[in-house]
C-alpha cells in the first residue's frame, strides 16, 4: 500500500512510518522540509515539498496529520493564525490536489482531537455527543473536520480521529510534564476535576492502523483510552511512579494570568469514551493510567 502522510515527522507520525514500514508499506511524507523525513521518518520513507511531486504515482491511503503544537505557546492573533493555516488551509491544499487527481486514494484519515467537543465538564461524551462549549480550540477542530470531510464528495471514505492526550516517552506533553514532578513541584491544575482524556501512543498507531484497514470505519472515532481520570488523579499517579510527592497545585488564576485564552485547555476537559473504536471491535493494550505510565517510564 502507498501512503501519504502530511505532519509525518510529528510524535504520532514518525511512529506510524516505523510501523508501517515493518509491514513493507510505501510510505510518502509532504513536509516543509521534505530533506529530512528519511532522517526523521526511516530511510525507507520519501520526502515531497508538495503532493504534486508525486507525479501519477497511485496513492492508496493518505493520513493527515499536519498541525502546529496547540499547547506550545500563547493564543495570540499570529498564533492562532498560524495554528489555522497549519490544519484548516493545508487540509484545503489536500483536498484541492485529491480533485485532481484522477486515481484517488480508497481513504482519507484526518486529524481532530477531543476539543473538538469543547469543556464537557461532568458529561460523559462520545462520538454522538454535540459540541458543548466553544473555545478557539473547538472551532479549530470543527472546521479542520468539515474541510476533511470534503473528500466524502471524491468517493473518498473519511475517518476523524479525535485523539486525547497522547502518553509517549519521546516527547508530547508528558514529557513536557516530568521535569517539575521529578523535582517534586508537580501537582494538580486548578482544582484538579477536570477530565484527562488520555491514550497510550502504541494505542493511538494501532487505532488508526485498525481504522485505515477497516473498509466500514468512516465519521470521528474518539482516540482515548476507555478509562479517563481527572488531572488530580492524573497529577496523583505520575508523582507516585517517579517517587515524588504533588502537593504543589498550579492556582487557575495564575495559571489565566500566565497563559490567557490558552489556559482554558488545562482547566477544562472532555469525559470522553472510545464508544465507536471498541464497538468496531477495537481492543485498547493500555486501558489502566498506572500502567501505562509504569511502561513508558520503565518504574514497575
Amino acid at each position: 500500500m502507498h501512503i501519504l502522510l502530511t505532519g509525518g515527522t510529528g510524535l504520532i507520525g514518525r511512529r506510524l512510518c516505523r510501523h508501517w514500514l515493518s509491514q513493507g508499506h510505501q510510505l510518502t511524507v509532504w513536509s516543509r522540509k521534505p530533506q529530512e523525513v528519511a532522517n526523521l521518518c526511516g530511510a525507507g520513507v520519501r520526502g515531497v515539498a508538495h503532493p504534486d511531486d508525486i507525479g501519477t504515482q497511485p496513492v492508496d491511503a493518505v493520513i493527515n496529520l499536519a498541525g502546529a503544537p496547540i499547547a506550545d505557546r500563547p493564543w495570540t492573533r499570529k498564533r492562532k493564525a498560524l495554528l489555522w493555516d497549519s490544519r484548516i488551509t493545508l487540509t484545503e491544499q489536500l483536498i484541492t490536489w485529491l480533485e485532481r487527481r484522477e486515481q484517488k486514494p480508497n481513504v482519507l484519515i484526518s486529524g481532530s482531537a477531543v476539543g473538538w467537543y469543547g469543556d464537557g465538564g461532568e458529561r460523559e461524551l462520545n462520538e454522538d455527543s454535540p459540541p458543548v462549549s466553544e473555545d478557539f480550540a473547538s472551532r479549530l477542530c470543527i472546521a479542520w473536520e468539515e474541510t476533511a470531510v470534503r473528500a466524502e464528495a471524491l468517493g473518498i471514505r473519511v475517518v476523524l480521529v479525535r485523539t486525547g492526550l497522547v502518553l509517549a516517552n519521546e516527547g508530547g506533553f508528558l514529557q513536557r510534564l516530568l521535569p517539575p514532578f521529578k523535582l517534586g513541584m508537580g501537582g494538580p491544575i486548578g482544582n484538579g476535576r477536570q477530565w484527562m482524556p488520555w491514550i497510550h501512543i502504541e494505542d493511538q498507531i494501532a487505532a488508526i492502523d485498525f481504522l485505515l484497514n477497516r473498509e466500514d470505519a468512516r465519521g470521528p472515532y474518539n482516540a482515548c483510552a476507555p478509562s479517563p481520570v481527572r488531572n488530580r488523579e492524573f497529577a496523583k499517579t505520575l508523582a507516585a511512579i517517579v517517587h515524588r510527592p504533588a502537593f504543589m497545585p498550579l492556582p487557575a488564576v495564575a495559571l489565566r494570568l500566565l497563559m490567557g485564552e490558552l489556559s482554558v485547555l488545562l482547566l477544562g476537559g472532555q469525559r470522553a469514551s472510545p464508544n465507536r473504536l471498541q464497538a468496531a471491535g477495537f481492543t485498547f493494550r493500555f486501558t489502566d493510567l498506572r500502567a501505562a505510565l509504569q511502561h513508558l517510564l520503565g518504574r514497575h
